[in-house]
């Protein structure tokens, strides 16, 4: 839910970037209107702080502790998280294009480091540390995309991938073997298994950034752009790299440390364990710990360069006493860890409260809305349609009242009216028209009777008619004239 909610800064930036006019092309972001530029560069650093479990969001990480150490391994160090890192490497240009967006993500990074490192110093359950661990190193990633330092920020994420994914290995084999992951009952472990003890104690050195190995390059690498940007951000990760060495110091002296007594009563606390290490995992933890300690020589050019001043370069690369300086400071905090001579924060061991506080913040008010608007849809949007049925339900039982007193009387009195006008009409029918035309009937008859008997075939009958006919005419004509 935590880093779905942050990728919803992935569709602002792509609406802001097609409102701008941009385009969805990441090396076209920088082009684009600057308030939408602003708009795109807040959307993609929320999103990818939020998926490198950087700060605020990376009390999410602890939770995801829960899964099942390879699941950790693969998403926890090397896919799932470090893609935010890595979104954020491929924008450098945006970044600096947008006059607060660096400074925030390379602060947001620096600050991760510290507070993170922090955090794994104080924690009590192995994987637990590793995740806070790997929220810290990714620290580094973002601190190098938000000052410029691609090449040692990308060194930086797979050097990290291969440590990580070694060191969370180790962890399910030695919860698998031991039934815990909790440091008070991996004492000794490292002597009891050491072809896991020695490739996990590799991934540590690295972690804590001994030289050579690979995390001690990159994280050279980034600090000297930090450097070349700020003072101030290259003083907040070289405490971030000191704090890395604390917590693997610490974990080394755990793990080779001698077994105290009683400490079979911690076994089985979280799983059944089998007492012994998987067979298949030991060869993958030995090409992953060859990694971890090679890595680092994707950044040989630069050290090439720091040695040799004049050969300058694009990228900035530490010098030599830089080199040597953070070597040394990872060895002395890792020597005063082992020996557990650094003080715990116990206050971080909750991390730093970034849940209760979310909790507080976003989940509660979430929560509390969600039931305003269910009271709401209880009261008035369900309550709406019954009572709508309700009023619908009176208002027909009105209608059909209406209906059998007034539109079904209304009707019968109709139809009565016309069956009495139907009957009216019948008997003038029957007694006035067929009554005139039976008398016009009998009295053509009676013509026609009168009209035929002058025509019975004698011609003196017929000369009568004619002279009849004769005189009637001249007698006419002689009134007319």
């Amino acid at each position: 839910l935590t880093t779905r909610t942050a990728d919803l800064g992935l569709y602002l930036a792509v609406g802001a970037a097609l409102a701008g006019g941009s385009g969805l092309a990441l090396a076209d972001l920088p082009a684009a209107d600057p308030g939408w530029r602003a708009v795109a560069a807040a959307g993609i650093a929320v999103a990818a702080l939020g998926k490198a479990a950087q700060l605020p969001f990376s009390f999410w990480l602890s939770r995801a502790m829960l899964g099942p150490a390879p699941v950790s391994a693969l998403l926890h160090s090397a896919a799932m998280v470090a893609m935010g890192g890595y979104l954020l490497l491929r924008v450098p240009d945006l970044l600096a294009a947008t006059p607060w967006a660096a400074s925030v993500v390379a602060w947001a990074g620096a600050l991760t480091t510290v507070a993170l490192g922090l955090v794994a110093l104080a924690q009590r359950d192995l994987k637990q540390l590793l995740a806070a661990s790997t929220a810290a190193q990714l620290g580094f990633v973002v601190l190098a995309a938000g000052v410029g330092g691609v090449t040692g920020g990308l060194t930086q994420l797979v050097a990290h991938a291969a440590t990580k994914a070694l060191l969370f290995l180790a962890a399910g084999a030695w919860l698998s073997a031991l039934g815990t992951k909790q440091l008070s009952a991996l004492r000794g472990a490292a002597r009891r298994w050491p072809e896991v003890g020695v490739t996990a104690s590799v991934g540590l050195l690295s972690l804590a950034g001994v030289a050579p190995l690979s995390l001690w390059a990159s994280k050279e690498a980034v600090l000297a752009s930090a450097l070349e940007g700020s003072v101030l951000l290259f003083g907040v990760g070289l405490v971030g790299a000191g704090l890395s060495a604390a917590y693997a110091g610490r974990v080394l002296g755990v793990l080779w440390g001698p077994t105290p007594d009683g400490v079979q009563s911690q076994f089985d606390t979280e799983e059944r364990g089998d007492r012994q290490v998987p067979a298949v995992v030991v060869p993958v933890l030995a090409v992953l710990g060859l990694a971890a300690a090679t890595l680092g020589l994707l950044t040989l050019p630069a050290v090439i360069r720091a040695l040799r001043p004049g050969l300058g370069g694009e990228a900035p690369v530490p010098s030599p006493l830089e080199l040597v300086g953070s070597a040394v400071l990872a060895l002395v905090v890792l020597a005063l860890a082992w020996r557990d001579q650094l003080p715990i924060p116990r206050w971080a061991t909750s991390w730093l409260g970034l849940e209760r506080g979310f909790r507080a913040l976003v989940v509660a008010p979430t929560d509390r809305l969600a039931e305003a608007l269910a009271r709401f849809d209880d009261h008035v949007v369900d309550a709406g349609p019954t009572g709508a049925a309700r009023a619908g339900l009176g208002l027909g039982r009105r209608t059909a009242r209406f209906d059998d007193s007034r539109v079904d009387g209304l009707l019968g009195r109709s139809a009565q009216a016309v069956v009495g006008l139907g009957r009216r009409l019948s008997w003038a029918d029957e007694h006035l028209v067929d009554a005139a035309v039976t008398a016009v009937a009998r009295g053509l008859r009676r013509l026609g009777d009168l009209a035929r008997r002058p025509q019975t075939g004698q011609l003196h009958q017929y000369y009568l008619q004619s002279a009849v006919l004769l005189t009637a005419a001249v007698v006419l004509l002689v009134v007319i004239g």
